[in-house]
C-alpha cells in the first residue's frame, strides 16, 4: 500500500517537472520563432540543459553520499555546474549586447533558462532519497 502511494506521488512529481520543462523550452522556442525576433542563435542554449546535470550525476556515482559532509569531488561537480548554469545565462546576455538577438529574446531565453534549471534542480530534490531511484521507471 505505501509503496503505491509512493510511486504515484513520484508519478506526479515526474509529471509536473515535465510540463514545467516544456514551459522552459517553449519559451527558447519563442525566443526563436516569433516574427521580431526570427534568430535561431539562441538555441545553442540547449547544449547548456543537457550538459548542466551531468556533473552531479558524476558527483552521485562516484561518492559515497551525496548529502553528508562535503569532499572535494561533491565541490568539483557543483563548480562545474554552476559555471555551466552562468554560461547558459550569459551567452543570450552577450548575444544581446553585440546585437546577434533583440533584448526581448534575450530576455525570454533567460526566463526559459531560470525554469529549467528549476526543475532541473527540482528533479534532484524530489529523487534525492535512497528508496527512489533513478532507474524505477
Amino acid at each position: 500500500m505505501v509503496l503505491s502511494w509512493q510511486c504515484s506521488w513520484c508519478c506526479s512529481a515526474l509529471i509536473g517537472l515535465a510540463f514545467a520543462c516544456a514551459l522552459g523550452v517553449t519559451f527558447l522556442v519563442l525566443a526563436c520563432a516569433l516574427p521580431q525576433y526570427n534568430n535561431w542563435w539562441p538555441m545553442f542554449v540547449l547544449f547548456f540543459y543537457f550538459l548542466s546535470p551531468l556533473p552531479t550525476v558524476v558527483g552521485r556515482r562516484l561518492s559515497n553520499s551525496y548529502d553528508s559532509s562535503s569532499s572535494a569531488c561533491v565541490e568539483l561537480c557543483i563548480f562545474f555546474t554552476t559555471g555551466v548554469v552562468v554560461s547558459s545565462i550569459g551567452l543570450p546576455i552577450i548575444l544581446a549586447h553585440t546585437n546577434v538577438i533583440a533584448w526581448g529574446a534575450c530576455a525570454l531565453v533567460i526566463s526559459g533558462n531560470i525554469v529549467v534549471f528549476l526543475t532541473i534542480l527540482g528533479y534532484f530534490k524530489v529523487f534525492a532519497n535512497e528508496d527512489i531511484e533513478y532507474n524505477m521507471w
